[in-house]
């Protein structure tokens, strides 16, 4: 029987527990490990039927992560806790030679800087090892780069242009939170957006560049240009691409509290000195704002996420759009989650999935689009994630 370790136990954990639990007979027993136990036991006891062990780990110490490893003998190891701690799970599965796989590239957590550099040096150690590390298997990054390896292999024979859509119209109630961790999503939105067009990349102010977008199922909905990890590894595999960008929707209120907090310096992660301490604003500000794994059951609304891919096929122009809505009362309906963790958790399990069942298997670290889309789109309309593909 395989062991998969989920590591991390906030509400994208709770997703992928959940759809492993479904496909109990790929990923057998699954160990669920986090540095707050309480969290994982919280998760266990809404599946008191599954084979659910927990663990405590601090994913930041490589030498504890390699302990938990080889004490519960993993096939798998499904990171789901901090980017700051991805090279540090890499590492141990480097020591251990266990697969690999995450849902968001490194940040450091004292610069706001996210790349795929520091893992795709990893290559080669994961190679001399003979596993497999496959980065960034959520739904952006992850669905929308299959989503466009999709459009290479069916609809065009070079795409020019791509358009990475995320709208979320999710109401949850409250003045101003975040649906996912606090510090991850305001140091993205907050930060310098940035674009590729032409073989180089092009910075822009944060939110500078508007456009309205009409999302089906949702509406028409303000929609910023943002820099998003998924563009750096797409430019190096979409053939004939001279253009790619990223937009999400914002609503106006959503907008303001960030600009009030940035503009008094709340959205810093320099430490400052407060009463003889020292403290990262940005830190004190996540204590303050509601745990984005409690929104699931206040949240209403749908979220749609895809891509608009424009090119040539033998010789004519042609345009796609190839979009997935999710629903936030049905995602909490089926796993105690609201639809922002749902569409990322299960990408995440399908992406172990197919690993544990060599159907996307090699040796090193690889992207979402360097592999076959067609079992990866399969496993979405199975798994509560339909798509659909629009001609525009």
């Amino acid at each position: 029987m395989k062991t998969t370790l989920i590591i991390g136990a906030g509400g994208v954990s709770r997703v992928v527990v959940h759809k492993c639990v479904q496909n109990s007979n790929v990923f057998g027993k699954i160990v669920l490990a986090s540095r707050t136990l309480s969290k994982c036991n919280e998760i266990k006891k809404e599946l008191p039927e599954a084979f659910i062990e927990v663990a405590q780990v601090d994913a930041d110490i490589v030498g504890e992560v390699v302990r938990l490893i080889k004490s519960v003998n993993a096939d798998i190891v499904i990171n789901v806790a901090l980017p700051y701690q991805d090279l540090a799970i890499m590492d141990a599965c480097i020591k251990t030679k266990t697969h690999y796989l995450d849902t968001a590239n490194y940040e450091h957590p004292d610069e706001a800087k996210f790349e795929y550099k520091l893992q795709w040096e990893r290559d080669e150690k994961f190679k001399e090892a003979g596993i497999m590390g496959l980065l960034g298997s959520g739904f952006d990054p992850g669905v929308t780069n299959v989503f466009c390896a999709y459009a290479q292999k069916h609809y065009f024979d070079e795409i020019h242009t791509i358009d990475i859509l995320d709208c979320n119209a999710g109401d949850h109630g409250y003045p101003f939170a975040t649906n996912f961790n606090p510090e991850i999503n305001l140091r993205e939105v907050s930060a310098n957006g940035r674009y590729w067009e032409d073989g180089k990349w092009i910075e822009t102010k944060p939110m500078e560049i508007k456009m309205v977008w009409d999302y089906p199922e949702v509406g028409e909905k303000d929609s910023y240009l943002l820099y998003h990890e998924e563009m750096e590894s797409l430019v190096k595999h979409i053939k004939g691409l001279k253009r790619i960008r990223f937009f999400m929707t914002f609503g106006e209120s959503y907008l303001t509290h960030m600009r009030c907090l940035e503009n008094v310096g709340m959205l810093g992660i320099e430490p400052v000195e407060h009463k003889g301490q020292k403290i990262v604003p940005i830190e004190f500000l996540k204590t303050l704002l509601p745990d984005p794994s409690t929104l699931g059951s206040r949240t209403k609304g749908k979220t749609n996420i895809g891509i608009v891919a424009e090119g040539i096929k033998d010789g004519v122009k042609k345009k796609i759009y190839i979009y997935q809505v999710s629903d936030h009362e049905k995602c909490y309906a089926e796993v105690n989650s609201q639809a922002v963790s749902y569409t990322t958790g299960v990408p995440a399990m399908i992406g172990a999935k197919l690993i544990l069942e060599g159907r996307w298997i090699g040796k090193g670290v690889f992207n979402m689009e360097e592999f076959d889309p067609d079992i990866f789109m399969d496993e979405l309309n199975k798994q509560g994630l339909p798509w659909k593909i629009k001609e525009l």
